[in-house]
């Protein structure tokens, strides 16, 4: 059993229960060195559940290494069926064409793995964390967070009903705009990119090929995922008031826009969903952790979504997280102590700087415009076309199987 300096209502409170905190939930529940953890999840927003036959506007490319996370969590095999696995990529760039020799093509083959990545909608993935056989042990209190209270005895957090709760570690994973973070008092350091990311689901005159499709314009990127139902997802980020634009304008319009400026490489599109916006940000913690207290996934750091990393980071903070405890719990029977927690900041805000300035690099070089800027972009391109071992190195990057990462995802879970 977990020994206490002082009795608390739980051992770990995660505030948060979309993508992230129930994840984080599942793999503690799930790790013997943690056993007799008392856990409780904190989000005051009720669940939607998925409708079948339909597919949720908003859709994210798991990793290689999110899927193996999703495997610990024991929702795996809930959440593959629901979605699109894809095989190759292209990215090419608004002053050059899809069949040029600039345009980067990415495949399995190459890497000897079976695909890419998977395309899968948020919401489907939520509800099979929610589902998980590892939370039955797992307390969920629908109610937000007020105020937090954090020192080296543990963390106290007022709900918005007035009730206190206690526990050893409290755990932010409630998102780009934290109530934790902002109530513990930790700051933040970014810029809005002044952009929006305009979401919605096309069907194509041509097949999507299991190939996820992604232009760099101008404005910004437009990206066509493949769907397990034949259809492509759009995320086409461009300013906001082109964004205005294209959420309200005519359907067909719509369609045509994206058509050209994807450079008809599904011929021609229709709309088939409705149509949706996101602001575009930056932003990174000054600090992950305090007394009693850790932050993970967007409430530590937001990025630019060209690369589908999002996501994809929080789950590997969980299983980072999760690792970290285990050993404090080994080492000195303190699983939430400040050195430990500090092991978990120096590892994770490392690797998620490298990941994030990498994103902010491509899209502050291919949101340069003049005719020297496309030159020298598209000669970089085809420089990295013709490399083999450098499309190798970037491809592993992406699947997060590569650089510093948590041990589970080191192998198949």
């Amino acid at each position: 059993m977990i020994p206490t300096r002082s009795r608390t209502d739980f051992d770990v409170v995660i505030a948060g229960g979309g993508m992230v905190g129930p994840c984080l939930a599942a793999l503690l529940a799930g790790e013997p060195r943690l056993a007799g953890l008392r856990i409780a999840m904190l989000d005051p927003a009720p669940l939607r559940r998925p409708v079948d036959g339909s597919i949720d506007l908003r859709v994210s490319a798991l990793s290689r290494a999110s899927q193996r996370v999703l495997g610990a969590a024991a929702v795996w095999s809930a959440v593959e069926p629901h979605a699109a696995a894809y095989d190759q990529m292209r990215v090419w760039d608004a002053a050059g064409s899809v069949n040029d020799r600039d345009c980067l093509y990415f495949t399995a083959a190459e890497l000897g793995e079976p695909n890419l990545g998977h395309i899968v909608e948020n919401l489907r993935v939520q509800w099979a964390l929610h589902d998980s056989p590892l939370l039955r042990e797992v307390t969920h209190i629908r109610n937000g967070l007020a105020e937090v209270s954090a020192d080296e005895e543990g963390s106290e957090v007022t709900l918005d009903d007035g009730r206190s709760i206690t526990c050893r570690l409290l755990v932010g994973a409630d998102g780009p705009r934290s109530p934790t973070r902002e109530r513990a008092g930790i700051g933040r350091a970014g810029w809005s990119y002044g952009q929006t990311a305009v979401v919605a689901h096309l069907r194509s005159e041509l097949p999507h090929r299991d190939t996820a499709w992604q232009r760099f314009l101008p404005s910004g990127p437009l990206a066509l995922l493949p769907l397990r139902d034949g259809r492509v997802s759009l995320v086409w980020t461009t300013t906001p008031e082109h964004a205005q634009h294209l959420q309200d304008c005519d359907p067909s319009d719509f369609a045509g826009e994206v058509t050209v400026a994807s450079d008809r490489a599904l011929g021609d599109l229709s709309l088939d969903s409705g149509r949706a916006g996101f602001e575009l940000g930056f932003w990174h913690a000054r600090e992950y952790v305090r007394p009693s207290l850790v932050l993970v996934g967007d409430a530590a750091h937001t990025l630019h979504p060209l690369a589908g990393q999002g996501v994809n980071l929080g789950y590997l903070d969980c299983a980072a997280l999760v690792q970290v405890l285990a050993e404090g719990m080994g080492r000195d029977g303190e699983f939430a102590a400040l050195r430990t927690l500090r092991r978990y900041e120096r590892w994770r805000r490392s690797e998620n700087a490298l990941v994030m300035g990498l994103c902010d690099g491509i899209n502050r070089v291919f949101t340069q415009t003049g005719m020297a800027a496309a030159a020298l972009r598209r000669t970089g391109m085809a420089a990295v076309a013709q490399q083999p071992l450098l499309r190798r190195a970037l491809v592993q990057r992406a699947l997060g199987v590569t650089g510093d990462v948590p041990q589970l995802v080191r192998h198949s879970a």
